[in-house]
């Protein structure tokens, strides 16, 4: 009985050994660093030295969707083109108000119609359809220089002169 007790305390002993906590260890310490003056001079690379891989890379070109009209509504353009050439008006707007039902987003549509308001001489709605379009056109300049066209012959028209060569520059800027 006494061995089996001592097998006992002895098994005890050293699993309770296994249980302690290891001593702490410091981590290793660097280098202290040299006093200003005393060690090696560190440049940095000239900008042709640095690796292609850590010159930042320009920010992507903004990606231009110029709209285009479903078939449908270049029909119904092509139609309210005539109609206005016949100066038909509001057979025109009712025209392009048909295809703005099928793409109410599309500025292209706006623009046609505000093309027709003004040609019927109410140049604050043309004006108004214009900026429409304008809003809907963000990354397409050549639909975004044709409503600032329109927007410049309106103010022109209603003697705004400044308005309208600001309006006009803007519309020269984006078709370059």
């Amino acid at each position: 009985m006494l061995g089996r007790r001592f097998s006992i305390l002895t098994i005890a002993l050293t699993l309770g050994a296994c249980a302690l906590p290891q001593p702490y260890q410091m981590p290793p310490q660097s280098p202290p660093a040299p006093a200003p003056g005393s060690g090696p001079v560190v440049t940095q690379p000239a900008p042709s030295e640095i690796p292609p891989e850590e010159t930042p890379l320009p920010p992507p070109a903004p990606v231009i969707r110029e709209p285009t009209l479903t078939s449908a509504s270049r029909a119904l353009v092509a139609q309210a083109q005539s109609q206005a050439a016949a100066k038909n008006f509001p057979l025109a707007a009712a025209s392009i108000e048909r295809a703005l039902r099928i793409e109410p987003d599309n500025p292209l549509l706006w623009i046609e119609l505000a093309k027709v308001r003004q040609a019927e001489g109410n140049y604050v709605q043309a004006e108004n359809m214009a900026r429409k379009a304008l809003s809907m056109s963000i990354n397409a300049p050549r639909a975004q220089s044709t409503a600032w066209r329109l927007i410049s012959d309106s103010y022109r028209a209603r003697g705004k002169n400044v308005e309208a060569r600001e309006a006009q520059t803007r519309a020269d800027t984006l078709s370059r």
